[in-house]
């Protein structure tokens, strides 16, 4: 049985005037932290945004083989019901909304049509427990760090049974300790059964985890 998780094939997207991507072909193996690594403007992220959804089906060319079966993403959702999830580099939590109310943000677990906040909350810490953030479910984003909120977006990832993570440029505003925290994260999720996209042009970080 192949261990190839993921297959885009022939992608091209174009932009007025400009071609972004052009016949791009792309495979992830299971298991498996892939860089990708270029210059700004080279199309890692616009690539990243086809497979995700971002882009939908019909606004590129190519097609998309994620598990063996052909995907054809309309939007975000479709592509994280499979496990597959992207956290851009322009981080996308609410300031002034606690821990758990942004993980679960549009996705809070309901009881008899209301929502279960108890459960949401007791989510949350198992959640931060897998990432290593030792802060409350009820803090405010705005009371913390980039390096915790990436922390935050991470978990929210776990929270939608993620299977291949995408992460564009995830220490581009982190310290040096942040960073290295996030890339072991990264190597025990590995370890977990959960691959990786990683895009980044800091080569020392792609040579210390990337396969």
């Amino acid at each position: 049985m192949s261990d190839i998780v993921l297959e885009m094939r022939n992608i091209t997207k174009t932009f007025p005037g400009v071609k972004a991507l052009d016949n791009v072909n792309f495979t992830v193996r299971q298991n498996e932290i892939h860089a990708l690594v270029g210059e700004n403007g080279a199309g890692k992220s616009t690539l990243m945004k086809v497979l995700s959804g971002v882009y939908p089906y019909g606004d590129y060319t190519g097609e998309i083989y994620y598990q063996g079966q052909e995907c054809r993403f309309k939007d975000i959702r479709d592509s994280e019901a499979l496990g597959l999830v992207i956290i851009h580099q322009e981080l996308a939590l609410v300031p002034l909304l606690s821990i758990t109310e942004n993980i679960f943000l549009g996705n809070e677990p309901q009881k008899h049509g209301v929502i279960n906040w108890y459960e949401a909350i007791g989510k949350t810490q198992t959640l931060l427990k897998k990432v290593g953030l030792n802060e409350a479910p009820e803090t405010l984003i705005t009371n913390l760090g980039v390096g915790k909120q990436q922390l935050v977006e991470i978990a929210k990832a776990l929270s939608k049974e993620v299977k291949l993570l995408i992460l564009d440029e995830p220490t581009a505003s982190l310290n040096e300790k942040d960073s290295d925290a996030l890339l072991d994260l990264l190597l025990e999720f590995k370890a977990q059964g959960i691959s990786s996209i990683l895009i980044s042009h800091k080569l020392n970080e792609v040579s210390k985890i990337a396969d």
